[in-house]
């Protein structure tokens, strides 16, 4: 049996900005270029290149629900489809209680070093945050 060597990182950050208003940031390319990566391209065949340090992440958007959430399942360097992929699912989540919105961060991924995670989506919110005004 294969060892799993990923790991699930699962976080919730108040933002104070509506949904509608949020939503683009997590679906779209230029949305998400602005606060999750230097850049992001999308190809004919709906493929999301997500570019960090001038490196290419492949990815498939496989959920989507709008004004809720998405997630993206990585391919290999090929765009092909591994047997158990890291992704990120963004969903955005509201308190009943106080109408609050998070953004529910689930980061499954091969870093395994947690304090790295935890910080670099503390930053990436931050950025986040800045953008919306929230």
């Amino acid at each position: 049996m294969m060892r799993d060597t990923k790991t699930k990182f699962v976080r919730e950050f108040p933002i104070n900005a509506s949904a509608k208003l949020l939503y683009p940031y997590l679906s779209s390319a230029s949305g998400l270029a602005q606060w999750f990566c230097d850049d992001v391209k999308i190809d004919e065949d709906k493929v999301y290149n997500f570019i960090w340090d001038g490196r290419s992440h492949f990815a498939e958007m496989t959920s989507i629900r709008t004004n809720r959430s998405v997630r993206f399942n990585f391919l290999d360097d090929n765009k092909s489809h591994v047997s158990d992929p890291a992704y990120i699912d963004l969903s955005i989540e509201s308190s009943e209680l106080t109408q609050e919105l998070f953004l529910r961060i689930v980061d499954y991924t091969e870093e395994e070093d947690h304090e790295e995670l935890e910080e670099l989506w503390d930053n990436l919110v931050q950025n986040l945050r800045e953008k919306v005004g929230g």
